[in-house]
């Protein structure tokens, strides 16, 4: 279910978009998502120590379930919005605690084999997703889109119930929820402030950037004074740590930035089906599972620094493809810079988690792996708010300062035919500024991972060789 939901809604959202309107809130639909998801990443980790990973994941599934249900009755992008965010809550839970229940059940030396799985589903999930997308649209309502987890999420929810045993061994843990609502609050005062910012509110764009400040100063204060802070920073501030997580942030921003305009272009400027976009998207996430089975087989042989420098290579020559698009291109181009940016992304993401759990103690790692989950999500949220605000920008400056209002781009996403050049030329002009700002990100990804120094990882066969601990079968 979450493998999917990237691509899938990625294909709807333009034809969801022209339905419900608001395409200023375009953004949105995906930087809600992933807000709650990222805030609540680190706090269903740590809700799964001390109640257990099956109630935790169950709870995340009928999140997830009432998110997906609502969300197909939606009636406006303010709604929408709203019931993506339950989405987020459920996917916060989803993806720590699955990948938790894997480290539970799997030695170290065993691991390796079942993340080629999970990239295996993500690649399967990148291939379905955009053709079911486009089918469900064609044939069904959108709503659908959503309603289609119902029946996975109760398939999901009965294989936890009847299959997962876990002999639970309560801890003592306090759960930073202040600190939770604060990076919640800082976030959402960011993105706002991006979004008004580029809508041309001045106002309102420096009063949430106030509010930002406050909430983070709050936020950072919370922290070091939490028994069990939701952020470890003398964990992230280690060199190796901070650099590696950085480079993910980045990287991460790129692929929202993609996932979000890449379908607009394809279908708004260059008037091609979502088929047709969603198979442009759908390269990316072949990409990077192929990468990450490459570059986990090789690395051994190269080291990790190398391997993820040469990932961080290719992230901008695929940025570069972009650049190249107009109308009259075929959407080939946009494919193959797609599955350029996926393959250095897999090379990236792989070698990034191996590198952070090996050069921290056993008793660090699962904060350790948890920062470099945190650093994806937090930069999806950011790149989609960002890039948001570089799209909407474009458009109120577009037409020689005349904005170019939400009922226009609606018409062009809905026909493509009869729409006004000047209007195309806008959005076209928009989509490539936010094009612009992937190969900058691209770039400061490439730099972020030359800071990571050069590190020798020890084999510590002793936890390798070890079984599951603490009971879970």
């Amino acid at each position: 279910m979450i493998a999917i939901e990237a691509t899938i809604v990625a294909t709807a959202m333009p034809q969801i978009a022209a339905d419900l309107g608001g395409l200023k809130l375009y953004s949105w639909v995906f930087a809600s998502f992933l807000l709650t998801q990222t805030a609540m990443t680190v706090v269903f980790g740590k809700l799964s120590d001390v109640y257990g990973r099956k109630p935790v994941m169950l709870a995340g599934i009928a999140a997830f379930l009432l998110g997906s249900i609502l969300a197909g009755f939606a009636w406006s992008m303010p709604s929408m919005i709203v019931f993506r965010l339950i989405q987020g809550i459920g996917a916060g839970a989803i993806q720590p605690v699955g990948m938790t229940i894997i480290a539970d059940l799997y030695p170290m030396h065993e691991r390796g084999k079942i993340q080629g799985y999970l990239a295996s589903v993500w690649a399967v999930s990148g291939v379905m997703g955009p053709m079911l997308g486009a089918l469900i649209i064609h044939h069904f309502s959108w709503a659908w889109i959503f309603w289609m987890n119902v029946p996975v999420a109760l398939l999901a929810s009965a294989g936890f119930i009847y299959f997962l045993h876990e002999r639970r061994e309560r801890r003592q843990l306090s759960i930073d929820v202040p600190g939770a609502i604060l990076f919640t609050g800082a976030v959402a005062a960011l993105m706002v402030a991006l979004t008004d910012a580029g809508d041309g509110r001045a106002t309102r764009a420096w009063i949430a950037t106030g509010a930002f400040l406050v909430l983070l100063v709050l936020f950072i204060a919370q922290e070091r004074r939490a028994a069990d802070p939701m952020v470890s920073f003398s964990l992230w501030g280690r060199r190796p740590i901070a650099a590696a997580n950085a480079a993910m942030l980045l990287g991460s921003m790129v692929i929202m930035g993609l996932t979000t305009f890449l379908p607009m272009y394809v279908q708004g400027v260059q008037h091609r089906t979502p088929v047709v976009a969603g198979l442009a998207l759908t390269m990316i996430m072949v990409g990077w599972p192929v990468g990450s089975t490459f570059a986990a087989k090789v690395f051994p042989r190269y080291g990790l620094r190398p391997m993820m420098i040469a990932g961080s290579i290719l992230v901008p020559i695929g940025a570069c493809a972009f650049l190249l698009l107009g109308p009259d291109n075929s959407p080939v181009l946009a494919g193959a810079g797609s599955l350029v940016v996926g393959l250095g992304m897999g090379f990236m993401g792989v070698c990034s988690l191996v590198l952070i759990q090996e050069i921290v103690g056993l008793a660090e790692r699962g904060s350790a792996t948890a920062s470099n989950i945190f650093a994806r999500n937090l930069g999806s949220t950011l790149g989609a708010a960002a890039l948001g605000a570089v799209f909407n920008f474009g458009l109120s400056r577009a037409m020689n300062g005349t904005p170019v209002s939400s009922e226009q781009l609606t018409a062009a996403l809905q026909s493509g035919a009869g729409v006004s050049p000047a209007i195309e030329h806008a959005m076209q002009q928009s989509l490539h500024g936010t094009f612009w700002g992937v190969l900058l990100m691209s770039l400061l990804v490439m730099i972020a991972t030359v800071c990571i120094p050069p590190t020798t990882i020890g084999r510590r066969r002793q936890a390798e060789v070890s079984g599951p601990s603490n009971g879970t079968h």
